[in-house]
Formats: structure tokens, sequence, C-alpha cells
């Protein structure tokens, strides 16, 4: 048994070619909730989504976001009202004092649903609806996840970080915005002065989450600030992976980021954005997976392979190489 930390779209794309060095059926996936936003009332939580699809071979990866083939009527339609009554578009927060009323799953991260700034597909947004639907009912999210699993006959475990929420909150010159606002309305703009985990002093993790923390642990290429740093904001989490076998696979070659805001990010809050800033971030890990390229000299065992992944046979080869650095460790 192996467990996988995911968030973003790096450890979903070591995934897509891991299920021969690492059976579904023997991997379990805990996921990212610090990005979770409430959008017109429904909870989305993309971290989980994108390894729910993935999972059910639903996943659109192109974007490695949202549902393949899916159609945008309604999110259409949202614009096309906002515009004909005139209103404000881009992202638009309810009142403060709504942030923290209502579902408590959702707090400091609720968005109107006016001219969604998030391109969410019809097909998508039934998962979004359901999901809320079974929380309104009383369900966990762990529970929830699981129910949404099984529809998408996952093989996998995937569970949530915790059940109570986190929210990433980039702190700029403009002033505080949630992550997704950040990234997704602003682009990575205005420049990063700090990032907070709102509610994670107060966050638990759950049994289950701790169970899967108990054997080895592999942190696939995600964002070590806005995708796994919300989950080592959780004090339990980080006392558990401080106990147990971990190897982390940099998303970096030196200094060069893949892809995606690590660099800003890590710049932002006082960590140099690079393969040693990622080990400096990750001290409980054991081993590391780094490309061939690296030169990077870490004081931990490493193993070098080409860590592009571009493709399912791309996956594969590094995911032989996170199984050589368990086996060194």
């Amino acid at each position: 048994m192996v467990t996988f930390l995911a968030g973003g779209t790096g450890t979903p794309k070591l995934l897509a070619g891991a299920d021969g060095v690492f059976p579904p059926q023997e991997t379990t996936v805990i996921a990212n909730t610090g990005d979770d936003i409430e959008l017109g009332g429904h909870l989305i939580c993309p971290d989980l989504d994108t390894v729910l699809f993935l999972g059910g071979d639903d996943l659109d990866r192109e974007t490695w976001w949202g549902r393949a083939d899916d159609t945008t009527e309604t999110h259409d339609e949202l614009h096309r009202l906002a515009d004909a009554a005139d209103l404000e578009t881009g992202p638009r927060y309810l009142p403060a004092d709504r942030q923290t009323a209502g579902r408590p799953i959702a707090r400091w991260r609720r968005f109107s649903g006016i001219a969604e700034f998030m391109l969410i597909g019809d097909r998508d947004r039934a998962v979004h609806l359901t999901r809320t639907s079974l929380l309104d009912e009383g369900e966990p999210l762990t529970a929830v996840t699981r129910t949404l699993a099984d529809a998408f006959d996952l093989d996998r475990t995937l569970l949530p970080m915790s059940d109570d929420p986190v929210a990433t909150i980039v702190h700029t010159p403009s002033g505080p915005m949630h992550f997704q606002e950040w990234w997704v309305a602003r682009n990575g703009d205005p420049p990063v002065e700090d990032v907070e985990f709102r509610g994670s002093a107060e966050a638990d993790p759950t049994d289950a989450v701790l169970a899967a923390l108990d054997g080895p642990v592999v942190i696939g290429p995600s964002n070590p600030v806005t995708s796994i740093g919300p989950m080592l904001a959780i004090d339990a989490v980080e006392r558990a992976l401080n106990g147990t076998t971990v190897v982390a696979v940099s998303p970096f070659v030196g200094d060069e980021v893949f892809s995606g805001p690590a660099a800003d990010l890590m710049a932002g809050t006082g960590v140099e954005p690079s393969t040693a800033g990622v080990a400096a971030s990750y001290s409980f890990a054991d081993a590391f997976v780094l490309d061939e390229a690296d030169p990077t000299e870490l004081d931990r065992p490493v193993v070098r392979t080409d860590t592009t992944l571009d493709g399912p046979a791309d996956a594969a080869r590094v995911a032989r190489a996170v199984d050589r650095a368990l086996g060194v460790i």
C-alpha cells in the first residue's frame, strides 16, 4: 500500500501512468482542499475532482481540469445574463458576514455565481451540485467523496485532507485574495507577499487520512506551497509525515519549474524557488526523485530520471523511479 499527496496537476499527471507500478487497488490519494471554493452555492473541490475524473477516465487531459468533452451552456448563459443586466463581472466575493455563515465546509471562500470566473462544464456542475446537496444533508466531505468515487468506479481510495475547511489565501499589494482568484481570475498577478492557510489551526485529519499516512507516502511534483502546503499546515499531518517513509518528486529542474505558479509562490513566501527550496520545505522527506539534468545535490538519497510528464509513458518512467527511491530508504 502506498499513499500519494495530490494537488494541482503534478501528482495527477504522475498517477496517470503509475498503475503498472502502484496498482490502484493498493493506492490511496489524499487531495488538497485548500483550493476549494463555493461558487454560486456549489462547493467545488478542484484537486479532489481531478483525481476523481482521472480515475473515472473522464478527465479533460488537455486542461487537466474538468470533464472531457463537456458542454458549457449554463456557464455561457450566466455570462450572457450578466452582460444583458450590466452586472459587474469578475470574482465577486459574498459579504464578509456570509463567509462564515451557512455550511461550515465552505467558509472563507464563498463567491457569487454571477458571471462565474471559473469555467464550469455542465456535467462537471452536476458533480458539484451532488456534492453540495449531500453535504447539506449532513454527510462529511470524506463520505461524500466516497460516494462520488463509487459513481465513477474509482479503484483508488480518494480522501480529502480534512473534513474541516482550510482556505488558501494569497496576500498581495492589492490585498488578500483566495488562491483561485489570484491564479484563475488574475493569472498569478499581483505579486505574492505571503500565503495563509486560513483555518488550518482548527482543522484535523480524519482517521482515514492518518491511517493512510502510516505507510509509505509519495509527494508528486505538485506545487509545494498551495498544493501540498495546506496539508502540511495541519499539525497532525506534518507529525505523521515526520514519522513515516516519504519520497518526493521535485517539480523543478534546478531553479526551473516545469509549470504553474510554484516559483512565484515560493519566492513570495521566502523560500528559494528551486529543488533545493523544495527539499528545505520537505524536511521530513527521506528521499527524492530528481530530473537527470538537475544539478542539485541533496543530503538525502536521490534517484534520477527524466521527470518530464507529457504522457502515460513518462508517468510510468517516473513512477518506477519513485519505486526505486522507496527501495533505497
